[in-house]
């Protein structure tokens, strides 16, 4: 029987933690047997799981990227434990997801990696890997990551992950350099073709990669008749309905544009899940706040019951929330950030510059004036075409038979 081991920060919680889960689900169906090691907080899993270190531990490592910007060079003992517990599992992949989070020591894992002969395939969800600091510098417009990082500015904003003081991050990306470029045989799996692109521009550029979009269930993220039950629960009959999703909702999430494309288009209905009390006092009368949920099924009626997803957006990967909305019909208004523009292909909505809020107001227009069903078909086919998750998770496998079969 062959053994999976994945590695990330959550398990199946979470966009990463949830495609963790069903890799290892997919795995099990193979006759392999699936582990996974957290390293912060767990939902029931059908894989073993694994607890990386304690909360104490991960508090100690916090504290330490904090004052110090030591981001992933904490947890030593966690990763000790850890090393030993892989050479008794004894994987025949070892599959990284976000190692980044406070929980391990990547240059003791990536030690141990280098030569341990075991396969390694890494899933990249963000841009850590290949900077000194940050996990996202799109809207910095900062490019030192291809050359040598120092003196960063994603430290002075506050970013993720934060550091009060220090800036080391020129002895981090020396650090990253190093210790990601050591592994013999690894394969990177970028989830989207922006983020390929930027690891052809990094000290990365020289490791096997393959691009695998994140997959959805598009059974559940469907087109629905919805829209006459949310019309008679928030009062928006006969009114366009614009509606924006995130987990948490802060300025490079776009609040802030969305607060004044909401006040300039004072006719049109928001809809916006995820809004603080804070917030939501915060939004023009025609905002509607909506909790967030971890229904797919009530995401999905909400998704099918607007005219519009809006995703004013300043940095992200590859957004979960415009997959899902294009899955279920709706077309997709966002900036040209990242992977959105691998969502939003043609005929599946618009993207427009980042931070350009008159030009995403026109956009908002646009689909408007053609209306919603000019779209629907043309969103529901490119997310069938790239984001079945059976098909997605199936390619893992086929990576994974590839790989060991030296293909």
């Amino acid at each position: 029987m062959k053994t999976l081991l994945q590695i990330n920060v959550v398990a199946n919680s979470g966009s990463t933690g949830r495609i963790a889960e069903e890799i290892g689900r997919f795995a099990l169906a193979r006759g392999w047997r699936s582990v996974v090691a957290y390293g912060r907080w767990a939902n029931e899993s059908r894989s073993e799981l694994l607890r990386i270190g304690s909360r104490a531990e991960v508090v100690c490592h916090g504290m330490e990227s904090l004052l110090l910007d030591r981001h992933g060079l904490g947890s030593v003992w966690a990763t000790r434990r850890l090393i030993k517990q892989i050479e008794q599992i004894r994987p025949d992949i070892i599959h990284l997801h976000n190692i980044h989070g406070y929980y391990i020591n990547y240059e003791m894992l990536f030690d141990y990696l280098s030569h341990a002969n075991v396969p390694v395939v890494w899933t990249l969800h963000d841009c850590w890997t290949v900077t000194g600091h940050c996990a996202h510098f799109q809207h910095i417009g900062c490019d030192k990551w291809t050359t040598q990082c120092e003196h960063c500015q994603s430290i002075k904003t506050h970013d993720y992950p934060a550091s009060l003081f220090v800036d080391a991050s020129a002895q981090n990306f020396r650090r990253k350099r190093a210790a990601f470029t050591s592994v013999p045989n690894m394969t990177l799996v970028p989830v989207c073709d922006w983020l390929g692109g930027i690891l052809s521009r990094s000290f990365m550029s020289d490791v096997a990669r393959r691009t695998i979009y994140n997959g959805i269930d598009l059974d559940v993220f469907s087109p629905r008749d919805s829209r006459a039950e949310f019309d008679a629960a928030y009062g928006t009959s006969g009114r366009f309905l614009a509606l924006a999703v995130s987990s948490v909702w802060t300025h490079l999430k776009g609040l802030d544009d969305l607060r004044t494309l909401a006040e300039q288009m004072h006719d049109i209905a928001f809809a916006v899940v995820g809004l603080t009390a804070k917030q939501a006092r915060k939004m023009p009368s025609n905002v509607i706040s909506l909790e967030r949920t971890e229904s797919a099924e009530l995401l999905a009626a909400i998704y099918s019951a607007a005219d519009v997803f809006v995703s004013p957006t300043y940095y992200d990967t590859l957004p979960t929330v415009e997959i899902e909305a294009i899955a279920c019909g709706t077309p997709v208004v966002s900036y040209a950030t990242a992977g959105c523009r691998d969502i939003v292909a043609s005929g599946c909505g618009v993207t427009v510059e980042t931070g350009d809020v008159e030009a995403f107001r026109r956009a908002i227009e646009q689909v408007r004036v053609a209306g919603k069903q000019a779209f629907a078909d043309a969103c529901r086919s490119h997310a069938e075409r790239h984001f079945n998750k059976a098909e997605r998770f199936r390619d893992y496998m086929d990576l994974y038979d590839s790989i060991l079969n030296n293909d």
